[in-house]
């Protein structure tokens, strides 16, 4: 059973950082990739930023220059560090992590952890 656990979340002001952590029960080079997603309140859930198996990047444009993803495979563990924050980056964030192991593609969820930035 894999498991993701985020951390890092937390009450900052706007134009503030934060980190973001993801660590998982199991060797993160086993997924095709992890990533970031969000959901603010009345809003449905959106990618923040992916990071591949071969460390390819993606982010969405609103984190685009703001926000860094990376990974740590010795620590089973991927990174949002997240700069210059602003109101509208309030959201609960969930990790993911994808596999196709078995031939389709399986999603993994972390329970989220919770950012608010004041402004």
């Amino acid at each position: 059973q894999v498991q993701l656990v985020e951390s890092g979340g937390g009450l900052v002001q706007a134009g503030g950082s934060l980190r973001l952590a993801c660590s998982a029960s199991t060797n993160i080079f086993n997924f095709n990739a992890m990533g970031w997603y969000r959901q603010a309140p009345g809003k449905q859930r959106e990618l923040v930023a992916t990071i591949t198996r071969g460390g390819t990047r993606n982010f969405a444009d609103s984190a685009q220059g703001r926000f860094t993803i990376s990974r740590d495979n010795a620590k089973n563990t991927v990174y949002l560090e997240m700069n210059s924050l602003k109101p509208e980056d309030t959201a609960v964030y969930y990790c993911n992590a994808w596999d196709d192991k078995y031939r389709h593609r399986t999603d993994y969820w972390g329970k989220g952890t919770l950012v608010t930035v004041s402004s």
